[in-house]
């Protein structure tokens, strides 16, 4: 069992609950259900230079310059833009990172570029939540999960929950995935029974005239709170940063608020396609932006959660998810090639190999994937995060010991980071995590093992 440390209280990592049975939702909407789970988190992982994978097609259908309203909203490139995406923040207050060398990077981070590691690096996905009986003590002083999420105090101090508690190899900014909303014209709510609504939504070519370019200032509570988050942390844990996929946003904006169905969104593909690509165009290149933003005031990692993505067929994720997560990476790796980017897709299984060809350094996986075969459809050139099903927290300890080193087993030494293949469940023990990153601890690969292999023999654990 891990000491319990004193110190800053546990915070729960952002993520995309899943609505219900399978279906997820935004982090606030599970905030508001007894038994809600919280959102999938964002992780931004260092450039891997085993690959120069950069999409140099991505503008390809996403119709950046073919509406007029493109001038209304700013969209056109400038002689100050990035790439074609407006940097509109002022970056104030930069991160300086104090490391002097690659060697001194957490051992997240090196995992994610696919150094050799001495063991797996692990945290959680919602590894910060309900379960945590610190955490739903807060929430009962602050009931309003925006204040909680929103307000700089409290979400350092929930953000270090599971750090104090677990000492995770990651430390994830308790936020979620539609905080930024506002900051570029989608103003949204949180009620009690509907979870998050956007009364709003955007239909129509009148209603794209309510965007405008992304107003970091309105998001300077996550800025400090990433600065504040490295301090504490140090070098000790990578601090992650998240955001949600274009795509994935765009069900909300679209849909007004969570949804099972996705009928409206997927209609629009159709019925209003160059509606739909010019606010997927412009939520890349906010998010884009924003993912810069997280990474100047100092997160190690950022991980795309593309929660809905795994809604759409294969081949309408490849038309209407990719080109816009291809254009994110391109944009950030030209500004900043030395932070990893993780995505993870709640379903995955059908789209690992698309998934591979956005860019990004690490392909999180989720339980529903066998992690032998995940390893041998990705390959050596990527990294791979995940995957033991969250139910095993259920399970007694030994057999939670045993699939965890049935997945790094699996995963082999190099190029992995243990995580669940969704987040943490509602009701998880606090024992049961604990035990998990105890048993991930225990690893000492060989030193000199380069091995990505099924079934790689050369650990201990």
């Amino acid at each position: 069992m891990v000491k319990q440390e004193s110190g800053p209280v546990p915070g729960r990592p952002s993520c995309l609950l899943y609505f219900l049975s399978s279906s997820s939702c935004s982090s606030a909407w599970a905030e508001l259900l007894v038994e809600a789970k919280p959102r999938d988190y964002g992780l931004n992982l260092k450039a891997n230079p085993r690959s120069n994978v950069y999409c140099n097609s991505c503008n390809v259908g996403l119709g950046w310059k073919s509406s007029s309203l493109f001038t209304h909203l700013n969209f056109l490139p400038n002689s100050t833009s990035c790439n074609g995406a407006v940097l509109s923040h002022k970056q104030p207050h930069k991160f300086v990172s104090p490391r002097a060398s690659a060697s001194a990077d957490p051992l997240l981070v090196k995992a994610a570029r696919g150094d050799p590691v001495n063991r797996p690096p692990a945290w959680m996905m919602r590894q910060a939540g309900r379960y945590m009986a610190v955490y739903r003590k807060l929430a009962e002083k602050y009931p309003s999960f925006r204040e909680r999420s929103e307000t700089t105090d409290l979400i350092v101090q929930i953000s270090l929950q599971p750090w104090e508690a677990f000492r995770p190899d990651g430390v994830i900014i308790f936020s979620d995935i539609l905080t930024p909303l506002p900051a570029f014209g989608v103003p949204f709510d949180i009620e009690e029974v509907r979870g998050p609504v956007i009364h709003s939504p955007i239909r129509s070519e009148e209603d794209l005239k309510a965007l405008h370019p992304i107003d970091l200032e309105k998001l300077q509570f996550v800025g400090e709170s990433l600065r504040i988050l490295r301090k504490q942390v140090g070098e000790q844990a990578a601090v992650l940063g998240f955001v949600g996929a274009p795509w994935t946003i765009a069900t909300y904006i679209v849909e007004g608020g969570t949804t099972r169905t996705y009928t409206t969104i997927k209609s629009m593909c159709h019925t209003a396609p160059h509606l739909l690509r010019t606010l997927l165009s412009h939520l890349s290149k906010a998010i884009a932006e924003y993912i810069i933003f997280q990474v100047e005031s100092g997160a190690h990692c950022i991980q795309i959660f593309d929660s809905w993505g795994g809604q759409l067929p294969p081949d309408m994720w490849e038309s209407w998810s990719k080109p816009y997560i291809n254009e994110i990476v391109r944009v950030v790796k030209e500004k900043c090639p030395q932070t990893p980017l993780v995505l993870y897709i709640n379903g995955n299984g059908g789209l690992l190999e698309r998934m591979k060809g956005t860019g990004v350094d690490v392909i999180g996986l989720d339980w529903t994937v066998d992690m032998a075969d995940g390893r041998k459809r990705l390959g050596n050139d990527v990294s791979i995060q995940g995957n033991v099903d969250p139910a095993y927290l259920f399970s007694p300890l030994p057999a939670l010991a045993d699939e965890i080193k049935r997945v790094v087993k699996c995963a082999g030494t190099k190029g992995h980071i243990l995580n669940l293949g969704h987040g943490v469940l509602v009701g998880t023990p606090e024992e049961a995590v604990a035990h998990f990153f105890d048993v991930a601890k225990s690893f000492e690969f060989d030193s000199q093992s380069e091995s990505y292999a099924v079934g790689a023999t050369n650990m201990v654990a």
